[in-house]
């Protein structure tokens, strides 16, 4: 007997341990499935059919998709909130937001650090070419092929996110936002689709195309016509000047040369010219900017004006906006120095990402 009670005193306590064991692991299931979960899966539809799986972590992934609308592959960034897995029965608002020229959603840093740190909204970062311009190009023809980006952001890839994503598919539940060549898109996107979006908002956007910013309009030409590509040379193939196969300078919005009013197309995309447009849906604007410290060689000194002038039609229409004009960066963030640059935008967002989801929340 004295040989058989310990045996079975140890059999008790390794069952009792085995249950204990299996009790915490039981009341912690969130947590394992989030240390081993990858982006969610997404299904092909709406004209997009997905090259491979998507890479990345459970909240900041990037698709890649193929589309006939935009010729070549493009990547879509994907940033959801931390409790998004962990949520099964919740819906997000979500923030497209619009890159810059020459950058490429498959850059890490466009994941900007207030994007990343969202709570409560998805954010997508699409594709919008070297030079894209988010338009429907005029000429289709040109030696960069298919270009028809507003047709590849609106039709395919907003309904895409919704199919695929617990969004809240309602024009309440998005906003589009963007940074320089993409804050005109925020700003031409909201314009031409305002049942689509309740918020608005261009960080140093090129926010003016009219005949009266000629500066404006010659930097989109200097993207079409690739004239910074010899500044490259051949041993950095990612040069930031160098904006893919030369087209002409009409490819976009036909020609920019006001003669016998030729030049109406890039009128007619104007930003500014349309704000009465962003007033009437009621859309929530957000305009930043700096001055370049005052050089006129800084592309912000440029900006700074046509964010003036957008901000002058808003008042004139007795509409409100967020504003900010910090100048020579000065008190805005420790890395902005009122440039066209990251350490700026980093810090818009740090202003912009609280105030959207609020507008959100309260919505």
């Amino acid at each position: 007997m004295r040989s058989v009670l310990p045996t079975r005193l140890l059999r008790v306590k390794a069952v009792v341990a085995t249950l204990a064991a299996a009790l915490l692991l039981w009341g912690a299931p969130s947590v394992r499935a989030e240390a081993v979960s990858g982006p969610p899966e997404m299904s092909d539809g709406f004209g997009l059919t997905q090259a491979g799986g998507a890479t990345g972590s459970a909240t900041n992934f990037v698709v890649t998709v193929n589309t006939p609308q935009v010729a070549g592959a493009h990547r879509i960034r994907i940033l959801l909130p931390r409790d998004y897995a962990a949520t099964p029965d919740k819906r997000y608002p979500v923030l497209y937001f619009l890159h810059g020229a020459s950058d490429d959603p498959g850059n890490p840093n466009l994941a900007y650090p207030a994007l990343a740190a969202a709570q409560s909204m998805i954010t997508v970062i699409p594709d919008g070419g070297l030079r894209g311009w988010y338009s429907n190009w005029l000429d289709q023809g040109t030696a960069a092929g298919a270009q028809n980006w507003e047709n590849f952001h609106i039709n395919q890839v907003i309904p895409f996110i919704d199919a695929n994503l617990r969004t809240t598919a309602t024009r309440k539940g998005r906003a589009v936002a963007g940074l320089s060549m993409g804050g005109f898109g925020a700003l031409h996107y909201a314009q031409r689709h305002p049942d689509l979006f309740s918020q608005v908002a261009t960080l140093s956007g090129a926010n003016e195309f009219s005949r009266n910013h000629a500066v404006m309009r010659a930097a989109v030409v200097a993207t079409l016509t690739n004239i910074g590509a010899p500044l490259c040379g051949t041993s950095s193939p990612t040069c930031s000047l160098n904006f893919g196969p030369t087209v002409s300078s009409d490819a976009v919005f036909g020609t920019p040369y006001p003669v016998f009013n030729l030049d109406w197309r890039w009128n007619e995309a104007d930003p500014v010219a349309h704000m009465d447009v962003l007033a009437r849906a009621g859309t929530g604007v957000t305009i930043y900017t700096g001055n370049g410290g005052g050089n006129p060689a800084e592309p912000e000194f440029w900006v700074q004006s046509a964010s003036q002038h957008a901000k002058e039609r808003l008042d004139a229409l007795k509409y409100p906006a967020h504003y900010v004009d910090y100048g020579n960066g000065s008190g805005w963030g420790e890395n902005c120095n009122g440039g066209h640059n990251y350490g700026c935008w980093a810090q818009d967002l740090v202003d912009y990402v609280p105030r959207l989801e609020a507008a959100f929340a309260s919505a």
